[in-house]
């Protein structure tokens, strides 16, 4: 299989990935107001001369972003959320600390186990 990287993140050639990666995908209204889609929820994207942008729960959104800005997003956030599990598979991903030291007792958070102890 041929890896192209024009269509995978920068960042997924090396180890770090960004600090936190939304869960959604940034777009615009046609009256310049910003907003976050869910791209998990979305049934279909279609250009009219304006892009709609339909959930599954039928709601559509009419945005400021051609299609294929749209489905490029789309696509990114996918890759992004496959390069994490892929990293956290071969155990090379380590998110970053937010706890201070000694503040681990607490956490409800359990870590992801290495290859090693599975």
């Amino acid at each position: 299989m041929h890896q192209t990287w024009d269509v995978v993140p920068n960042w997924t050639r090396t180890l770090t990935p960004p600090r936190r990666t939304p869960a959604v995908i940034r777009v615009t209204r046609l009256n310049g107001e910003h907003f976050a889609l869910n791209p998990d929820l979305i049934a279909r994207v279609e250009g009219h001369p304006d892009t709609v942008i339909a959930l599954v729960d039928d709601t559509k959104y009419v945005v400021a972003e051609s299609v294929d800005v749209v489905l490029r997003e789309i696509r990114d956030y996918r890759a992004s959320v496959q390069a994490v599990a892929f990293q956290m598979d071969r155990g090379e991903y380590r998110p970053s600390s937010r706890t201070a030291v000694g503040d681990n007792e607490s956490s409800s958070v359990v870590p992801f186990p290495t290859r090693e102890e599975r």
